[in-house]
């Protein structure tokens, strides 16, 4: 897109008023990069907070194509939509599953693995928010070690490390995968117009922090956005084929993973030692990364 340098694209797909929490990041993610999908985009959206945020005529929030569909079919509903879009002669119309971590890494993740070992020509945005924040705050496999939830038994916090779905999603060798998060907009457009220039299965894994479900103030999302950058706990890089690895935002050297952690009162039971296995973790993750990002080099 030419004026991605300059700036974001005024053009808004998404009406004001809807009803979503205070500082939602989802939305505001979702928001910038409609700008970038265009109009020629129809959503598929799974059971989440999205189902919600959408709504239904003549309180709906997107000024395009929704279909809604059952938790555990978005990506076989996608795949189908399109398919069904080129067989009536249209092949620009973009179809785009919206899921959040229960829709992709737990309920959704038999139809996501289906449809991207297909290769289906579809874009598959995950917007991550850690739990099943629209139901009440449980626990999901999104979850990371430490995070306290309205459905884990004493004391109250996860003991094993989130899913890596970004692995797994690499493993199927997909054309395009990718990490993004509304701190560093630049970085989420360019990704997004990359991906919209492809053809095949296209995955995008959102950070996307919840105030009520992680306890922060809701003018702190983007923030805590940036903040999981910096400190490694979600690094953007993106990988072509499954194989190709590029970091697209390279901090100088990470800060602490507590200027995260402190800053969450879903982390507030956490002893020194599981911030230590925290610190042990994302340190051991961020070399892995770039071990791989160097060997595709």
């Amino acid at each position: 897109m030419k004026n991605l340098a300059a700036g974001v694209p005024h053009k808004e797909y998404l009406f004001s008023g809807h009803t979503a929490c205070p500082g939602c990041s989802a939305v505001l993610t979702i928001r910038h990069l409609t700008k970038v999908l265009g109009r020629k985009t129809v959503f598929v959206i799974t059971a989440s907070c999205f189902s919600i945020i959408a709504g239904q005529p003549p309180l709906r929030t997107f000024d395009l194509n929704v279909f809604h569909c059952p938790f555990p079919s978005s990506a076989a509903v996608g795949g189908g939509l399109k398919r069904g879009l080129i067989a009536a002669g249209d092949s620009e119309t973009q179809v785009v599953v919206l899921a959040g971590d229960g829709g992709t890494f737990d309920i959704g993740l038999q139809g996501l693995s289906a449809a991207a070992e297909r290769n289906e020509d579809i874009i598959f945005i995950c917007y991550d928010n850690e739990a099943y924040m629209n139901t009440g705050m449980q626990r999901s496999s999104a979850s990371p070690f430490g995070s306290q939830s309205n459905t884990t038994p004493a004391p109250r916090i996860k003991q094993n490390p989130k899913k890596d779905i970004m692995a797994i999603i690499a493993a199927h060798a997909v054309p395009y995968a990718a990490t993004a998060t509304i701190a560093y907009p630049r970085d989420l457009l360019a990704k997004v117009e990359k991906a919209k220039n492809i053809k095949g299965f296209r995955f995008f894994h959102l950070m996307c922090p919840c105030p009520p479900g992680w306890g922060i103030d809701s003018d702190e999302s983007v923030e805590l956005s940036r903040l999981a950058v910096e400190t490694g706990v979600f690094p953007l890089y993106e990988t072509e084929d499954g194989e190709r690895i590029t970091i697209t935002h390279r901090p100088d050297s990470l800060r602490p993973v507590e200027d995260y952690l402190l800053r969450q009162r879903r982390f507030s039971t956490m002893t020194a030692a599981d911030r230590q296995k925290v610190r042990d973790f994302v340190s051991r993750k961020w070399r892995k990364l770039l071990a791989a990002a160097e060997a595709t080099i």
